[in-house]
């Protein structure tokens, strides 16, 4: 059975992508910690990311490298966190969060219910500065 983020990827369930490549995708989280936070997701469906073949994990790694450097310019955040948990879903994610300290990426403070036109919002932020930045992965 597919994983939902296969099944987000794939278009089975909705999605607010921002990043698209022939190898990952990125998309905002549906319980965000703070505005930006983004998931890096293989297009491949791997459990663990101790699985991950190498030159994927390097590719998910600089893909969040670029989409940190997007979410510094958009939020002037003090740092860009990058996690990867493993435990809700079993496929392969990496977050990537504006953050201004380790509280920022407590869990137990993600948004249940965000408001579905601040997602939007922020996943045109998002857009608008990697544009800006001349990548051409961006995804509407």
């Amino acid at each position: 059975m597919a994983t939902v983020f296969t099944r987000i990827i794939e278009g089975d369930l909705p999605g607010r992508f921002v990043w698209r490549d022939d190898q990952c995708v990125a998309f905002l989280s549906i319980n965000p910690l703070r505005d930006g936070h983004l998931l890096v997701v293989p297009r491949t469906e791997i459990d663990h990311w101790t699985d991950a073949p190498p030159e994927v994990l390097a590719h998910l790694t600089e893909v969040a490298r670029v989409l940190g450097e997007a979410l510094r310019d958009t939020y002037q955040a003090t740092r860009v966190g990058m996690l990867i948990a493993g435990i809700e879903v079993p496929h392969l994610h990496i977050h990537v969060v504006p953050i201004d300290g380790m509280g920022d990426l407590d869990f137990a403070n993600a948004d249940p219910a965000p408001d579905p036109g601040r997602l939007d919002g922020v996943a045109d932020a998002v857009r608008t500065t990697l544009r800006s930045m001349g990548r051409t992965e961006v995804s509407d």
